[in-house]
C-alpha cells in the first residue's frame, strides 16, 4: 500500500490536476481532495473509486483510479532508477521508497468488471504488461536465489557487470527473435487466408516482443547468477547472452541445467496464461504452444511399507485433494461427514447391544425382504370345499326333518323324561394310587423301590426351577372394558339443555328462512292480547278473545297428544319392568342358601317365599324336611339383595312357634347358610319339594350336582338341635 507524505503530495499535485482535467474536462477541487486523502492514507483503488462515485460518474471514477494507479507506478519506477544511478545514499533510499510506494492488491469488484467489459483491449494489454513484468521479476529473483546467502551488494555488482558488447549482443538477439516472430505471423496469415485485423497483428507483435524481452531479462538474470556461482567456485567461462555454455565443474553444470529448465517452464506457462486471457483473432495469431512429450507408459506408483505414496528418493508424496470453497458445498460436505459419523456410531452401538443382549431363540427379520414365490392351489381343492358345503347343508336339512318327525310322534317328550331320571354317580370317591404330580418324578410307580428300600425317584426331574401356573382369566370377568359413568352436576345439566334447545331453535329458524316450513303464528294469551294485536283487539274484542282462547286450547291439545305419544303402553311398561329386574348372569350366577326351622305348615310364609322369588325372576328350589327346610335361590346381585332383605327382615319368623324333636315349642328361625357365585344355574323355575327321608333329599341335590348345599344346611340343623337340647 502506497503512502505519500505531505511534501510528496505537493510535488505530485500538478500531475493530479492534469489527470483530473483530462478525465473530467474541468478542474474539480472535491475530486482532487479525495484523491489526495486516499494517497495520504494509503492508496486503495477500490476505496478511491467508491468515494469518487458519489460525486462523478462511475465510469469516469474507474478511469481516474486507473490513471492515478499508473501515476504511482511511474513514480515508483523513477524512484527506483534514481536510487540505482546515485551514490550510496541514493542506493540506501531506494528500498525505502520502493517499500513506501508498494501497492496493495485489491479484489476486482463489479465496477472493474464493467470497465473491463467496456474497454477489453486496454485492460488486456495492461494485464499482459503486468504479467510479463511480474514474470521477469520472478525470474530475476529466482536467478538471484540460486547464489545462496551472498551479500546483496555483491549480487547487485555482478548483475550490473555486463560490458557494452554483451548488451549489444543481447539486443541483436532480441531483434532477431522479433523478426522471426513477424515472419511466422505473416506466413500464418498467408496460409490461412483469413483477414486478420492490423490491430490484432500489432497487438500480437507487441505481446511477442514483451515475451522476448522477458525471456532476455530472465536469461540475463540467470547468466549473472551463473557467473556469481562460477566466480565463487573459481571457474572463468566465456558467457554469451542468450546461449547456455557448458560450465567446468559439477556445481556449475547442475545450476545451469536447473536454470534452463525453470526458464523454459516459466516462459511456456506465461505464454499459456496470455493465450487464455486473449480471445478471438489474437488467440489464433499467437503461435501454438509446444506439444507436451507423450509418455509411452504411466509413471510407476511407489508405495512404502505403510502404504503411503513416495517418489524415487523415498520421500512421501502428498496427493492434493479438492476441497470445496462455496459455502453450500462446505455445508453439504459437513452434513455428509456428520451423517457418516452418526451411522458409524449407530452401527457400533447396535453391534455392542446385539453382542451383549442377544437371544438365539428370537428370529430376526432380514434386512432385505425375500420375494414371495407363487403358491398354486392343488387341483380339485375348491371342488372339495364346495362338496363339503353341500354335504353340510344336506345334513342340516336332514336333522330338521328328523326333529319334526320326533315332535309329531312324541319321541322328544320321552327324551325329556329320560333327562329327568336320576343319573349315575359320576363323582368317584376313590383315592388314586398315585397323584399326577408325583408321576412326573417317580421312576415307574410307588411300588418301585431302590437298593436302600426307598421309592425310586428320577433325580434329573428335580431342579431348582419353580413352575408357575399359566395365568388364566377368571370366568366371571368381562372381556369388555368397564367405563365409569359420568354424572353431571345440576349446573352442567342446565347448560347442556340450554345448548340443545338453542341448536334446535337455530335449525327451525333455518328451515323457516329456506321456506321449508311456514312461520309459526304469534303465541297469543289473554295477558298479551292488547300488546300483540294492538288496534285489531280494539276494533272487535269479542272476536279476538274467542280466537285467542281457541289458539290456547289448540296448544293444550297438541301438548297432551305429545305426552300420550311418549307414554308407554301396558306391554311396554311390563317389558321395561322385567328388563330392569332381570340381570345378565353369563359371567357368573349368584347363589344363596337359607335354612328355615319349619315351613311346611306356614302357608302365608310359603306364599311370600315363592311369589317374591318368581317376581324377582330367581331360579331355585325349596326342600321341605322336618326340622330342616332348605331354600336355594339363583340370580343376579340386585335380585339376591332384594330377596335377602325379604328373608332376613321383612318376614317375621319369630312370630311363629314350632315344636322341636322333644315336643317343646320354640320360635321359628331363618339362617343364611352360604352365598357365593357359580358358573351356571343348577335349577329351573322356583318350586317346592317335600321329602320324608334325609337320603332322598340328599339324592335330589346330588342329582343336580349340588349335594354340598344339603350337607352344609343339614349339619347346621343337627348342631342347632343339639344346642337346644
Amino acid at each position: 500500500m502506497a503512502y505519500l507524505s505531505r511534501r510528496e503530495l505537493d510535488d505530485v499535485r500538478p500531475s493530479l490536476e492534469k489527470l483530473v482535467y483530462k478525465v473530467l474536462g474541468s478542474s474539480d477541487s472535491t475530486v482532487l481532495s479525495s484523491i489526495e486523502t486516499n494517497l495520504y492514507n494509503g492508496f486503495d483503488r477500490r476505496k478511491l473509486i467508491d468515494k469518487l462515485s458519489f460525486s462523478i460518474d462511475g465510469r469516469k471514477a474507474s478511469r481516474l483510479g486507473d490513471k492515478v494507479e499508473d501515476l504511482l507506478d511511474n513514480l515508483r519506477a523513477q524512484s527506483g532508477t534514481g536510487g540505482a544511478g546515485g551514490g550510496a545514499a541514493a542506493s540506501a533510499a531506494t528500498p525505502a521508497a520502493a517499500t513506501g510506494l508498494k501497492k496493495r492488491p485489491h479484489e476486482p469488484d463489479g465496477k472493474d468488471a464493467t470497465i473491463k467489459s467496456i474497454d477489453p483491449k486496454r485492460s488486456k494489454q495492461k494485464e499482459d504488461e503486468t504479467a510479463i513484468g511480474a514474470q521477469a521479476r520472478q525470474s530475476a529473483s529466482n536467478g538471484n536465489g540460486t547464489t545462496g546467502n551472498s551479500d546483496p551488494s555483491a549480487t547487485g555488482v555482478a548483475a550490473n557487470s555486463f560490458s557494452s558488447n554483451q548488451i549489444k549482443l543481447m539486443m541483436e538477439n532480441a531483434q532477431r527473435e522479433i523478426e522471426e516472430r513477424k515472419r511466422k505471423l505473416e506466413s500464418i496469415k498467408a496460409g490461412k487466408g483469413t483477414a486478420v485485423p492490423a490491430s490484432a497483428v500489432a497487438a500480437a507483435v507487441a505481446v511477442s516482443a514483451k515475451i522476448s524481452a522477458a525471456a532476455a531479462a530472465a536469461a540475463a538474470a540467470a547468466a549473472s547468477a551463473t557467473a556469481t556461482v562460477l566466480g565463487t567456485s573459481g571457474a572463468t567461462p566465456s558467457t554469451v547472452p542468450g546461449v547456455t555454455t557448458p560450465v567446468v565443474g559439477p556445481a556449475g553444470a547442475a545450476a545451469a541445467t536447473i536454470t534452463d529448465v525453470e526458464r523454459s517452464k516459466k516462459i511456456a506457462q506465461l505464454q499459456e496464461q496470455i493465450r487464455a486471457k486473449l480471445s478471438g483473432t489474437l488467440a489464433s495469431v499467437l503461435p501454438p504452444p509446444p506439444a507436451p512429450a507423450v509418455q509411452d507408459k504411466p509413471k510407476p506408483l511407489i508405495l512404502d511399507a505403510e502404504g503411503r505414496t513416495v517418489d524415487g528418493s523415498g520421500r512421501a508424496v502428498i496427493v492434493p485433494q479438492l476441497t470445496p470453497t462455496l459455502k453450500a458445498n462446505i455445508r453439504a460436505k459437513k452434513r455428509e461427514t456428520t451423517k457418516n459419523q452418526q451411522a458409524a456410531e449407530r452401527a457400533q452401538t447396535e453391534e455392542a447391544s446385539e453382542s451383549h443382549f442377544h437371544d438365539d431363540r428370537i428370529t430376526l427379520k432380514p434386512a432385505v425382504r425375500n420375494k414371495r414365490a407363487l403358491r398354486f392351489h392343488e387341483p380339485g381343492k375348491f371342488q372339495q370345499l364346495a362338496e363339503r358345503m353341500r354335504m353340510k347343508v344336506q345334513l342340516e336339512k336332514l336333522q330338521n326333518e328328523i326333529s319334526q318327525i320326533a315332535r309329531k310322534t312324541g319321541i322328544s317328550s320321552a327324551t325329556k323324561l329320560a333327562l329327568i331320571a336320576p343319573k349315575a354317580d359320576t363323582h368317584s370317591n376313590e383315592v388314586p394310587s398315585m397323584e399326577w404330580w408325583d408321576s412326573v418324578i417317580l421312576t415307574d410307580d410307588l411300588s418301585t423301590v431302590d437298593a436302600q428300600g426307598n421309592i425310586s425317584i428320577r433325580e434329573s426331574a428335580i431342579t431348582n426351577l419353580i413352575e408357575h401356573p399359566t395365568q388364566m382369566r377368571p370366568p366371571n370377568e368381562s372381556s369388555r372394558a368397564v367405563y365409569l359413568p359420568v354424572f353431571l352436576t345440576k349446573k352442567e345439566r342446565k347448560k347442556l339443555r340450554r345448548q340443545n334447545r338453542r341448536e334446535a331453535w337455530k335449525e327451525e329458524q333455518e328451515k323457516i328462512r329456506l321456506g321449508l316450513e311456514p312461520p309459526p303464528e304469534p303465541k297469543l294469551r289473554i295477558s298479551n292480547l292488547m300488546r300483540v294485536l294492538g288496534t285489531e283487539a280494539v276494533q272487535d274484542p269479542t272476536k279476538i278473545e274467542a280466537h285467542v282462547r281457541e289458539q290456547m286450547a289448540k296448544r293444550q291439545k297438541v301438548h297432551e297428544e305429545a305426552n300420550a305419544a311418549r307414554k308407554l303402553t301396558d306391554d311396554q311398561r311390563r317389558e321395561k319392568k322385567v328388563r330392569k329386574m332381570k340381570e345378565d348372569t353369563t359371567l357368573g350366577v349368584h347363589v344363596s342358601v337359607y335354612r328355615i326351622r319349619e315351613l311346611q305348615e306356614l302357608q302365608s310364609k310359603k306364599f311370600k317365599v315363592e311369589t317374591n322369588a318368581k317376581q324377582l325372576f330367581l331360579t331355585g328350589i325349596c326342600v321341605l324336611f322336618r326340622d330342616c327346610c332348605v331354600v336355594v335361590v339363583e340370580g343376579g346381585p340386585k335380585q339376591q339383595k332384594k330377596y335377602r332383605r325379604l328373608m332376613m327382615h321383612r318376614i317375621k319368623w319369630e312370630e311363629d312357634m314350632v315344636k322341636n324333636a322333644d315336643g317343646v315349642e320354640i320360635p321359628n328361625t331363618c339362617v343364611l347358610v352360604w352365598e357365593g357365585t357359580t358358573q351356571r344355574r343348577n335349577f329351573g323355575e322356583f318350586k317346592y319339594k317335600s321329602f320324608p327321608l334325609e337320603k332322598s333329599a340328599r339324592d335330589f341335590f346330588q342329582k343336580h350336582h349340588v349335594e354340598h348345599y344339603w350337607d352344609l344346611a343339614y349339619s347346621g340343623a343337627v348342631l342347632e338341635a343339639s344346642e337346644d337340647a
